[in-house]
């Protein structure tokens, strides 16, 4: 069985729709809190999911766990293992890749409908054409070296919440 590891940020925040599709895959999904738990297991397993939160990868100040958290990421990025950032995650992803992470232009907060990229209809993202999602962020990122947009709105074309970088 091959197995998931998915890093968290707050107590209510799990791996939404991806958990019963890992399941169904026969995927075995680890949960592990960023800043409380030792996130070494996810050097070993075959897919990290790093998960949203209400803070700002940039915020190391106030939350030092970053540190330790983008160290990790960085070394599960080059030992090859695939990762999915969302939301605060994809800030940490656009981040460990080099790329810049800063405010939007302005907060984005409600509902908007995707607009799928070609690349992203023909992704685990195609389900997700035509419906209306939850945003809610301020923060934006450029987009990596090498990496895809899959969808955007026409507030924040590259979103924390689903222009999650992977690797």
């Amino acid at each position: 069985m091959k197995n998931a590891v998915a890093i968290y940020h707050v107590a209510f925040e799990d791996a939404g729709t991806v958990g019963p599709v890992l399941a169904e895959r026969g995927v075995d999904l680890t949960y592990l809190q960023a800043g409380r738990d030792d996130l070494s297991p996810a050097l070993d397993a075959d897919l990290v999911l790093i998960l949203g939160g209400p803070i700002s990868v940039y915020e190391f100040e106030r939350y030092p766990f970053l540190t330790d958290e983008l160290k990790l990421i960085e070394a599960v990025v080059k030992k090859g293992t695939p990762v999915v950032g969302i939301c605060l995650g994809a800030q940490a992803l656009a981040a460990v890749l080099a790329a810049r992470v800063y405010p939007g232009a302005e907060k984005e907060l409600g509902w908007d409908q995707l607009t799928l990229t070609e690349e992203g209809k023909a992704s685990p993202l195609g389900v997700l054409e035509g419906l209306h999602i939850l945003n809610w962020h301020g923060d934006t990122f450029d987009l990596p070296s090498g990496a895809t947009r899959l969808a955007s709105t026409t507030i924040t074309p590259n979103q924390p919440s689903h222009t999650a970088p992977t690797c």
